[in-house]
């Protein structure tokens, strides 16, 4: 039993461990699809479809997101506005820092893997989002 112990808490410690890291962070380059909003309330709302998805480019310690709207025929619709972004390390942290004419706003990215990530805003609402796969109509 008291073998038990230490090992239980290696498993702990390795489970909090921060995945995100500036090494991987151009793992966010590309497009995008929320799967759920965690409120913080602790209420979650699932998205099965989504007309819109983002798209992330990130180069060095800055990079921008817009919106696109996948088309059938494999391309996207877009507009010309996006929202630049610096990116910013704070303690253990990696923080999104928007700010345009309007406002500024910044996003803590929770969790970094290859086909997933997930982002805290300022008011503790949590995004978490797949990559996006085009759907293919043959």
């Amino acid at each position: 039993m008291k073998s038990l112990i230490p090992l239980v808490s290696l498993f702990i410690l390795i489970g909090c461990e921060n995945s995100v890291s500036l090494e991987n962070i151009d793992q966010l380059n590309g497009y995008w699809e929320i799967v759920e909003v965690e409120f913080n309330d602790g209420q979650v709302k699932k998205y099965t479809v989504n007309p819109s998805i983002d798209y992330i480019e990130v180069k060095g310690m800055r990079g921008f997101k817009k919106k696109v709207h996948p088309k059938f025929d494999g391309s996207y619709d877009t507009s010309n506005d996006a929202e630049n972004f610096t990116l910013l390390k704070k303690e253990d942290n990696i923080i999104f820092f928007y700010e345009n004419s309007l406002a500024q706003w910044e996003e803590q990215l929770v969790k970094l893997e290859k086909n997933a990530f997930s982002i805290t805003n300022q008011d503790n609402i949590t995004y978490t989002y797949k990559r996006y796969e085009p759907i293919n109509i043959e």
